[in-house]
């Protein structure tokens, strides 16, 4: 019977245990948090295999052990001070406590809290520390440069201090010093709280509302407050000699005489101050602590503000030139000093500008040869057009350098071919990633010969036999370019490549995919699946990524302020990428702020400083990735304070390759800040730079002056860079250009591949518009940074380049109107000066773009001299115009300098059928060499064939038949 059956046994209910579910919970939290910050570990991991794929794995550590250290120091500083003065607060805690409301809430939270109060308070101080302590290691840089501080040599006229202290060690001591400040302030808070809630601070009427004790304690603090205080005051003392007050920036006569005292002033009431509240701790009241503060305000209020603004307005200003003179003098040469403009760095050349003669300008000829007839600005769609024919490249920059081409050195203009993942064929994530990973080689110009009819003289620079000896030309690391490429694949067909031989990457750059931890990793940082299960990618594969060549340098060296204009170099068989790096700094004393309104958006330049060097050279490989950096300038004294500090990070000067070594260029964003800033300090007397009597502008923009359009008008159209209280007007100012210059007067001299600019005497309008001189900053091996200031010492002075630029629009209107007219217009490149003889000549080249063919071809070149200027098809053609005795042939243009027409091919027909059928074959013949990337044998096929093409239409119609070539393709589907 069931009755008769035992009762069924209950298992006992497993209980977790609280042990247990403390684990369990703990679990799911780590879960939680793995997840939510898998993003940043796989970052953190990602940018640690990237430093060290490039050999730099302790670049990393350091910097992140200088953070970590720096953040833990001021933590655990604040947690200590903190804690301990709310220990304090609890032992000065009243044994007695005033009943009422306050009372009963506050014993609330005691009870509430109990025993654990100093838990309380460790667990306030710690998370107060981590908001005063975490933020510190921000300031990795400046106590890197306090630890590693040199010497500069020079002392500031003020204070007599080294300017080391003031580069390396017044940084980190003002904020150190001001984070202390900031740090009591809140302890004193936190002070108060604690006071309130043990019961020695009551905010009910009635009663005592502050306890002794608790005065005590706060007149203490305070105390140290007001030392601090008067630390900071102490400091700004030295921070008075980059003052920005006075006429020039420096400590002028209002900082020295009324600015300096009432800082002295001040930080004897500070310790006044100081003195006064720890007397108060044995007065225990108010009187004294009040007395300090209405005291301290007082004289900051008065002595630190009025009081140096009525000096200003009422000593200074009615006799500035007087009380500021020894100020200025102290500015002058502190400028010079720190950008490096005295006349120990400085050679001036007093010249006259003479007759220039027929035989000036035959004895010139190598130098009007090496005159750049392509305009890196203009020609970059022609080079676009003819040079990136196929779809997933892009040609961007184009740069100025120099080359030995037919056993002759002379200017190039270049490009690299960089990749294009936006206009690739393939939009997969194989086909973005795996199939177009890389540009290929580079475009490549001599920049004063064109081809017949106007266009770049390319020359074949990927092949085993080139003259640049380009063997390895794929480019995987570029300017501007983004994302990641993954190589070494098993795709089938490889990487694609323009040459079509779609070779294996196989280099040493980029991290290898040997892992399930690492594939994991990549495809977690740029959430993409693929990286992690697609099957083409093997142990082998190596995924390349922080391809932009700024921000490889960057990543290395993030206290380097970079150039705007990084430029490929071919040597060693590959492309390399050079980038000018600087080391400026803003607490150079009395040294005059730079001027960096017109630098470009990209460079690194375009902020405040004071001083600047070009120490660095830093040299990326365009193939693996390789970043080096090169120490050119070892006198600076902050390079050699990163040195000391990251010495695998550098190569010495003497380790640059001297085939390397003969493309470095002297950088244009400098340049353009020395020019602005000599303009005005080439005058080293005080009287005369205060009135500006002999001082400079950078001359006014030769802007291409259209028909009817007033110069004015044209240049009206940016704002110059301010120095001091004196300023240009809204003009843009003349471009920097490279070029191979020749001394004035040594026509027969090596030139040096230079940079130019020219100036005009300063007037606050801009109504001057002579050429008052020209800077030369040499970038050639054996003179590199060697500048040389040309000075016009004739009156009247020649004609500067805003007023030949006028000129030529002037004396050309006719033509110019007549090209409007026909569908076309002209674009103006640099209008360059080239010393002959013993005087000076302009010359300037003219393109034409027209509706039907939009690529810039070369169209006329003018010559300008004093208040006559030619122009010609050719520059020899225009240099025989201006001077017809001249017996000159520059042979500027490929094949026949007479004769700039395309040479046509023999036909041996005059049947317009045979004719087409000839043609036909030279298409194929172009179409052939663009397959091969030959483009130079392209355009001769492509020329030819248009000419057989005119004479059979001509054959056919009996009449000529202008037929104009068309513009190449751009794309391989073309």
């Amino acid at each position: 019977m069931p009755a008769d059956l035992p009762p069924p046994r209950r298992r006992p209910k497993r209980r977790v245990g609280r042990r247990g579910r403390t684990l369990l919970i703990v679990l799911l939290g780590f879960v939680v948090v793995l997840f939510a910050s898998a993003r940043a570990l796989s970052g953190f991991f990602v940018e640690a295999l990237w430093f060290e794929s490039v050999g730099q794995s302790t670049i990393f550590w350091d910097v992140l052990k200088t953070k970590v250290l720096l953040a833990m120091a001021f933590t655990v500083g604040f947690v200590a001070l903190c804690y301990a003065s709310l220990s304090v607060a609890d032992r000065l805690a009243p044994i007695v406590r005033t009943d009422g409301p306050e009372e009963q809430v506050l014993q609330r939270y005691r009870d509430i809290v109990g025993h654990r109060q100093s838990v309380v308070w460790l667990g306030g101080s710690v998370l107060f520390g981590l908001i005063a302590g975490v933020p510190a290691a921000a300031q990795w840089q400046s106590w890197t440069l306090f630890r590693r501080a040199t010497s500069f040599g020079v002392k500031d006229a003020q204070f007599g201090a080294d300017v080391g202290f003031y580069v390396f060690r017044l940084p980190f001591l003002s904020f150190l010093v001001n984070w202390l400040f900031a740090s009591f302030l809140v302890i004193g808070f936190l002070t108060a709280v604690a006071h309130y809630a043990n019961g020695g601070i009551r905010l009910q009427p009635g009663g005592r509302r502050v306890t002794s004790h608790v005065k005590l304690h706060l007149s203490g603090i305070a105390a140290l407050l007001a030392v601090l205080k008067a630390a900071d005051y102490w400091l700004q003392r030295f921070e008075l000699t980059t003052s920005s007050r006075g006429y020039v920036d420096g400590a002028t006569f209002t900082d020295v005489k009324a600015q300096l005292p009432a800082l002295q002033l001040l930080i004897l009431i500070s310790l006044l101050a100081a003195v006064l509240l720890i007397v108060n701790v044995w007065q225990r009241g108010w009187r004294l602590p009040v007395i300090s503060v209405g005291l301290w305000v007082l004289v900051a209020s008065i002595a630190g503000t009025v009081y140096p603004a009525i000096v200003q307005r009422f000593q200074v200003e009615s006799s500035e030139s007087r009380r500021e003179a020894p100020y200025i003098d102290r500015n002058i040469a502190a400028t010079r000093a720190a950008f490096g403009l005295g006349p120990e760095h400085v050679t001036t050349v007093p010249f006259s500008a003479g007759e220039v003669t027929a035989a000036a300008i035959e004895e010139s000829a190598p130098a009007f040869a090496d005159v750049r007839l392509m305009d890196p600005s203009i020609v970059g769609d022609t080079f676009r057009a003819i040079e990136g024919q196929r779809a997933g490249y892009r040609i961007g920059d184009l740069d100025v350098d120099r080359y030995v081409i037919d056993g002759r050195r002379q200017q190039v203009v270049l490009a690299a071919r960089e990749l294009d993942a936006t206009s690739a064929p393939l939009t997969t994530w194989e086909g973005q990633h795996l199939a177009y990973t890389h540009g290929y080689g580079v475009a490549f110009a001599p920049a004063s010969q064109v081809r017949p009819g106007g266009r770049p003289v390319f020359t074949q620079v990927t092949s085993s036999d080139n003259e640049l000896g380009l063997t390895q030309p794929e480019l995987y690391v570029g300017d501007g370019l983004d994302g990641y490429a993954v190589v070494r694949t098993n795709r089938e067909g490889g990487e694609e490549s323009l040459d079509g031989a779609n070779q294996p990457y196989a280099g040493t750059g980029g991290v290898k995919l040997d892992s399930a931890l690492r594939r994991a990793a990549f495809a977690v940082h740029f959430g993409e699946y693929n990286l992690f299960g697609s099957k083409l990618i093997t142990d082998e594969s190596r995924i390349i990524y922080h391809r932009d060549i700024r921000d490889r340098v960057q990543r290395l060296a993030p206290f380097l302020s970079l150039d705007a204009d990084p430029y490929p170099v071919v040597f060693g068989g590959r492309v390399h990428w050079v980038i000018d790096a600087y080391t400026t700094s803003d607490r150079y004393p009395y040294s005059q702020r730079a001027p960096s309104g017109q630098l470009p958006v990209r460079s690194g330049l375009r902020h405040t400083f004071n001083y600047v060097r070009n120490p660095v050279k830093a040299v990326v490989d365009a193939y693996d990735g390789t970043v080096t950096l090169y120490i050119v300038d070892e006198s600076d004294p902050i390079i050699q304070a990163w040195e000391l500090a990251f010495p695998r990070l550098f190569k010495g000067s003497d380790e640059v390759p001297a085939e390397l070594r003969e493309h470095f260029r002297y950088p244009e964003d400098l340049f353009r800040v020395l020019t602005s800033i000599y303009g005005r300090y080439h005058i080293g007397e005080a009287q005369a730079f205060y009135s500006q009597r002999l001082g400079w502008s950078v001359a006014q923009e030769a802007p291409a002056v259209q028909p009817g359009q007033t110069v004015e008008s044209a240049t009206n159209v940016a704002s110059a860079a301010n120095v001091g209280q004196v300023t240009d007007s809204g003009s843009t100012r003349f471009d920097p250009y490279y070029s191979l210059f020749r001394p004035v007067g040594e026509a027969t001299a090596d030139p040096t591949f230079s940079l130019l600019r020219p100036f005009v005497p300063f007037s606050k309008q801009d109504e001057r518009k002579e050429l008052q001189a020209f800077m030369v900053a040499s970038g050639d091996p054996a003179t590199y940074g060697q500048l040389t200031a040309y000075v016009l010492d004739q009156q009247p002075l020649p004609d500067g380049p805003l007023t030949v630029a006028a000129a030529i629009s002037q004396r050309f209107n006719a033509e110019l109107t007549l090209l409007d007219q026909k569908g076309s217009r002209v674009l103006f490149g640099d209008l360059q000066l080239v010393p002959a003889g013993g005087g000076l000549v302009y010359v300037r080249p003219w393109y034409t773009v027209s509706e039907a063919n939009p690529i810039p071809e070369l169209l006329s070149v003018s010559v300008t001299y004093r208040n006559r200027a030619e122009r010609g098809d050719t520059l020899t053609a225009a240099l025989r115009k201006l001077f017809p005795a001249a017996d000159v042939e520059l042979g500027e243009v490929e094949g026949n300098a007479d004769d700039p027409s395309p040479v046509s091919p023999p036909s041996g027909s005059d049947d317009p059928e045979d004719l087409l059928v000839q043609a036909d074959g030279l298409f194929a013949e172009a179409q052939e060499a663009k397959a091969a990337f030959d483009s130079k044998t392209y355009q001769d096929k492509i020329e030819q064939a248009y000419e057989l093409v005119r004479q059979a239409a001509e054959a056919a119609a009996g009449v000529p038949v202008s037929v104009a070539p068309a513009a190449p393709p751009t794309t391989a589907s073309a």
